[in-house]
């Protein structure tokens, strides 16, 4: 007896884990990063070209406000200067026109005299600082000083102009004053003493302190400190551009482009219907992922990986069939049902097969049957001889329908040689008018139902599940699923789907086997469809048919009468699956 076990719940995943599986996620989207990275290598090489001939020259301005007393601490010169108006002033276009002046530049390149000037002010201080950009050191330097003189110019042409402003002010308001303080004075002195002029003489002292009090302010503005600033570092010819460099600026490209190659990748991951992972694939479905297909070497040859040119592909299958003898649901009824979503079966096909032959190489009574009565194409695929074992099918159960159509099953069986692991039984598919009758037939069920023997084993393979509904139909006889799929070309909407149809038919979904791209196959499509187009025309080339000529003949004979698939007549309503919510 056989010890199963039920499989164990899948650990949770800790955040480093779930991390590392996130790196490998943006890893899938290699061209993405590879386009950043190659998009911030441009960037860098424009940048370090385009600085290359830069040059960048600095003079520093102490700014100093008008004062009669510059060392009187009580003075705050933030409080008597705006820096900020200050800043806009220096870039100014008359500060450019007299710089322009004495460089002896003509009024057109005004303009470009203006664009390389950059004036800032460094925190909590009264400096500003001129900083000129030229593709010349010696320009950028002359450039630089003659702005700033023509700066510390203008600034003090305007404290004159304010001074001399108020000066003249001060002036009006005294002359009127003293030409009546003359007039009273000599009206106080041609009066005789009295009253009069007692009143005169006070009207004389009244005049002569608003006088006195004018000359005291024109004096103060005289004495004032016009100086509007200093300049404590001359702009000089840098000896180096100020650009990073070509090494700096391809550095800097790289890791610009490396982030944004990641963030178009995470864009692209964020919204890819696919499944990003193995992990999306067991949540999608609620079910394992048993094994993952290495690629195979051979470029798409035989169906049986039993002694090809790569162990790994052998081994894989052998992994899988290991899995689900220990899954206690399949150990119970030993009945496996395999299913592409949609698309190509041929993957599929391969998995049924190998399994088949896993099961065989462990002593077990293995009969595939190939429930792909659509195209049909393992008994031409396959080293096939007349099989000997009456007992997965009762002699005689050939017959015909009311129709005159063929019935599937015919009781035809063959055996496949699978070299060092074996043989098993093979019931190929036929080309049928209805595809569902053949399917839900009693006798198709008492042949599935010969895995309840001791040591037996069935496999069935069926049509894509999302394509066809004749999978459905066997759900509930075969209870236990296995569905292949190509990551890549399915959607986490695909898997959720068919575990819904799945379970809502009776069965369960006993895990995944995933594998990658066949070699010329294009997303959605695969060349199953084509192989078995192919073999079902007159002139298919079958090189490892060994397929009994009586057999063969019959085939052949029923082939007119077959109605072409797709055409409307081969699909019918089996049952109402309900699918629940999605």
């Amino acid at each position: 007896m056989i010890e199963t076990n039920r499989p164990a719940a899948a650990p949770a995943e800790d955040e480093p884990d779930l991390l590392r599986d996130q790196f490998k996620q943006l890893l899938r989207y290699r061209r993405l990063i590879g386009a950043g990275v190659g998009i911030g290598l441009l960037g860098g090489v424009y940048l370090g070209i385009s600085t290359a001939d830069t040059y960048v020259a600095t003079a520093d301005i102490v700014l100093r406000a008008p004062t009669d007393d510059p060392f009187n601490p009580s003075l705050a010169p933030d409080k008597a200067i705006n820096i900020g108006s200050e800043r806009q002033v220096a870039l100014s276009s008359s500060i450019a026109e007299q710089a322009a002046k004495k460089l002896g530049m003509p009024p057109k390149d005004l303009g470009a005299l203006r664009s390389g000037l950059q004036v800032t002010n460094p925190p909590q201080t009264m400096v500003l600082r001129f900083t000129y950009t030229s593709s010349s050191p010696r320009e950028a330097a002359k450039r630089a000083n003659a702005l700033t003189e023509a700066y510390l110019l203008k600034r003090q042409e305007a404290l004159d102009a304010t001074r001399d402003k108020m000066v003249k002010g001060y002036e009006d308001q005294r002359d009127p004053v003293a030409k009546q303080l003359d007039d009273t004075a000599r009206q106080a002195n041609n009066l005789p003493a009295g009253t009069a002029r007692d009143s005169a003489l006070s009207a004389k002292t009244d005049l002569q302190s608003k006088v006195n009090t004018l000359n005291s302010n024109i004096a103060k503005l005289a004495a004032l400190d016009m100086t509007p600033g200093r300049v404590t570092s001359p702009a000089t010819a840098p000896g180096a551009p100020d650009g990073p460099g070509l090494p700096m600026s391809l550095a800097l490209g790289a890791a610009v482009g490396l982030a944004l190659g990641l963030l178009a990748a995470w864009v692209r991951l964020v919204f890819d219907p696919a499944p990003r992972s193995e992990g999306d694939v067991a949540r999608a479905l609620r079910a394992p992922v048993l094994g993952y297909l290495p690629r195979d070497k051979t470029g798409g040859g035989p169906l049986l990986a039993a002694g090809e040119a790569d162990p790994r592909l052998a081994e894989e299958y052998r992994s899988v069939a290991f899995r689900l003898a220990y899954d206690s649901r399949f150990a119970d009824r030993r009945r496996l049902l395999v299913v592409a979503p949609r698309g190509s079966s041929e993957t599929a096909a391969a998995v049924a097969v190998n399994l088949a032959a896993s099961f065989a190489e462990t002593g077990k009574d293995v009969l595939l049957i190939e429930a792909d009565l659509r195209t049909p194409v393992l008994a031409s695929q396959l080293p096939t001889d007349a099989g000997g074992r009456p007992r997965w099918s009762q002699p005689g159960a050939t017959g015909s329908a009311p129709g005159g159509d063929a019935d599937w099953p015919d009781g035809r069986q063959l055996v496949v040689d699978a070299g060092e692991s074996g043989a098993f039984d093979l019931i190929p598919g036929e080309r049928v008018r209805n595809v569902a009758r053949a399917l839900t037939s009693p006798r198709s069920t008492r042949l599935i139902s010969e895995a309840d023997s001791p040591n037996s084993t069935v496999v069935v393979l069926a049509p894509p599940v999302l394509s066809y509904a004749d999978a459905l139909a066997l759900v509930d006889r075969v209870d236990g699923v296995l569905v292949v799929c190509d990551p890549r070309a399915v959607h986490r909407s695909d898997l959720a789907r068919i575990r819904e149809l799945i379970s809502g038919a009776g069965g369960t979904v006993l895990g995944a086997v995933l594998h990658a791209p066949l070699p010329g196959e294009k997303r959605g499509g695969g060349r199953a469809g084509k192989a078995g187009a192919a073999a079902a025309g007159p002139t298919a080339p079958q090189p490892l048919t060994r397929e009994p000529a009586g057999a063969a003949g019959a085939a052949g004979a029923t082939a007119p009468e077959q109605p072409l698939a797709g055409d409307g007549s081969d699909t019918v309503a089996l049952r109402t699956v309900r699918t629940g919510r999605r």
